[in-house]
């Protein structure tokens, strides 16, 4: 396994004392409600008390200002003094936030994961042992009966898909700035498959950016509508067009483009699927491609990480892919990508790191 330096350092040697290990292990142990009390203590708006006030807050001022009872706050902030988000002026009684605390409150990707694990994934964890012995996302059941959570993505509740989408756009909106750039400035690109394209947002932004663009988002007929519905109205939609196709379906086709295709774009896409799968969609994939023709693959390859806490929720992540999404995905490390792509009979040209919130692409051609 070839990790990057910070990984490295992290993972191949103990760092922690007895004591410390100790307490991680109870941590873990009582991991759901660390959870759950750290997110009441954001919902409630207790950390944004504290931390806006001048010299910290009491637990009789907190009470006053949120409305909550003695009981409910002074279980809370003990339990959170003790996972380590706020600390205590032992003489005057006043709670302040701890670093902790800050991120947990103002870090924009942990606020999106939080949202993420309660709405999305908290229940379903529950299924997890189950649906890594059945290679089914066994989670997903308490929403519906579909077998993987993209068929059923439109119709899950409101707030579902309000974090689903948060999580989703926020990983990869973060990096498309610098892939527009890749795209269209260094590879001059105007011909272009966006394959499990979702809402269009991607296609949106290649269309905007480069006038002469032409998008064809390639997704299953009700993402397709979703994202028709999304694009409507906006500029260069007319340059956005949709093609329905189950890419489960390993007879199903990408579409030949008359007089050649510039690029096939896979953004956060190919960690929706098990390595087989990968393999066939990148052979078909590679049944559509000229010699001139290249596909961009961005994914946050979890080995190239250069902070270990973006590795860290990387890992976590594909135990959602586990329990909730397909039963048979995950967050890929670029070993197990290289070994797909070359059995597809393709090979990587490049691969441009650290875009964004921690994504790679690995700009691929056909061998020769």
């Amino acid at each position: 396994m070839n990790l990057f330096p910070s990984l490295e350092e992290k993972y191949t040697k103990e760092s922690l004392s007895a004591r410390e290990a100790q307490r991680l292990a109870e941590f873990i142990a009582w991991g759901p409600v660390v959870f759950q009390a750290s997110r009441i203590m954001l919902k409630w708006g207790i950390l944004d008390l504290i931390r806006d006030s001048k010299n910290g807050l009491t637990r009789e001022e907190i009470c006053k200002e949120t409305g909550k009872s003695d009981y409910a706050v002074k279980c809370l902030l003990e339990a959170s003094l003790c996972i380590g988000i706020i600390l205590v002026d032992v003489d005057t009684n006043r709670f302040s936030l701890s670093k902790t605390g800050w991120f947990l409150l103002n870090d924009p990707a942990t606020r999106v994961n939080i949202d993420f694990n309660h709405d999305v994934n908290y229940e379903g964890w529950f299924k997890l042992e189950e649906s890594l012995l059945n290679g089914k996302p066994e989670g997903l059941k308490h929403f519906g009966t579909w077998p993987t959570v993209y068929e059923g993505l439109s119709s899950l509740p409101d707030q579902v898909q309000k974090s689903w989408f948060g999580f989703d756009h926020f990983y990869s909106d973060s990096s498309f700035p610098e892939a527009l750039k890749i795209i269209f400035d260094e590879h001059h690109v105007q011909s272009l498959y966006d394959v499990g394209g979702n809402t269009g947002k991607w296609a949106l932004q290649c269309v905007s950016y480069n006038k002469e663009a032409d998008v064809t988002i390639l997704d299953l007929p009700q993402q397709i509508a979703m994202m028709q519905k999304n694009v409507d109205g906006k500029e260069g939609a007319e340059r956005i067009h949709g093609y329905g196709i189950d890419l489960l379906d390993s007879n199903a086709r990408f579409p030949q483009r008359e007089g050649g295709l510039d690029a096939i774009w896979m953004s956060q896409f190919l960690d929706c699927f098990s390595m087989d799968e990968i393999v066939s969609i990148l052979k078909r994939a590679k049944e559509a491609m000229t010699p001139q023709t290249r596909i961009y693959i961005m994914e946050t390859l979890w080995d190239r990480q250069r902070f270990e806490p973006a590795a860290f929720c990387l890992t976590m992540t594909s135990l959602y892919f586990t329990a909730i999404a397909n039963g048979n995905s995950k967050m890929y490390n670029t070993e197990d990508m290289q070994h797909c792509i070359e059995e597809a009979g393709l090979e990587i040209e490049t691969i441009h790191d650290h875009l964004g919130q921690g994504h790679s692409i690995l700009v691929v051609k056909k061998v020769m």
